[in-house]
């Protein structure tokens, strides 16, 4: 399949506030993605319309053809830290053990081989000695990397990250890319809500420019231009960059 992700018409709101219209976009399969758009832009809720954790006004959500309910196994979503109640009483370990959820169900006890992928996730991100810790004791980067651990212990197909690299230490932020792109060199496809212009050429290979509309989509030689950069940003941001 050349296409992961397939969007026809998707308009979406919050309160009756329009915030993304007539969007019309597919994602390559095994692509690296960066969505860039202006504060506001509709960013994170295009990966919420994605994913069903907000309900479009009207639109269809396709992944692998399918809708995201028959297919979730294989997805995997890495929130912004910002929205996650990090007071909740839980360890690093049970966090990243959540990510077998999907397979053994809430309810069920883990087995010896998701509690072995769960301290190998853990490795994989060097935080496996902080695995008792509680949550609410760590920083924002050791953070970032629980979740990335998460995520490789979900064992996906597909990686949705909304600012994964937002207020995370330099370390941290080239671990991410690395797994990222080992991802990839695995066959995996990864869509990353960025913020960051000056790295979008060395982080990914494709791009979506929003602002409320669909200014571009696709490859990066054709959808990462000066002339879209500058229309979703409304300045002449575009030349700063270099692009």
């Amino acid at each position: 399949m050349s296409n992961v992700v397939e969007i026809k018409n998707l308009n979406m709101a919050y309160n009756d506030s329009p915030v993304l219209w007539n969007i019309n976009l597919t994602i390559a399969n095994n692509s690296k993605t960066a969505i860039v758009g202006p504060n506001g832009a509709g960013k994170s809720t295009l990966i919420k319309g994605i994913l069903g954790l907000l309900r479009p006004i009207s639109g269809e959500v396709k992944i692998f053809d399918k809708d995201y309910r028959k297919v979730y196994k294989k997805i995997a979503y890495v929130p912004q830290s910002s929205s996650v109640h990090w007071d909740f009483p839980t360890t690093v370990f049970d966090v990243v053990l959540m990510g077998r959820y999907v397979y053994s169900g809430l309810l069920k006890r883990s087995t010896k081989k998701d509690k072995q992928r769960a301290l190998e996730s853990l490795k994989r991100v060097g935080m496996e000695d902080y695995k008792d810790r509680q949550i609410s004791q760590l920083s924002g980067g050791q953070r970032q990397r629980v979740f990335l651990a998460r995520a490789i212990c979900q064992d996906s197909d597909v990686y949705f990250l909304d600012e994964p690299m937002q207020g995370v230490d330099i370390k941290t932020e080239k671990l991410i890319i690395q797994i990222l792109n080992e991802f990839q060199q695995q066959g995996k496809t990864i869509i990353v809500v960025h913020h960051d212009l000056s790295t979008v050429k060395e982080y990914f290979d494709h791009a979506i420019i929003l602002n409320k509309e669909l200014i571009s989509t696709g490859p990066l030689q054709e959808a990462f231009i000066e002339e879209k950069i500058n229309q979703a940003y409304g300045s002449k941001i575009g030349e700063v960059y270099g692009y």
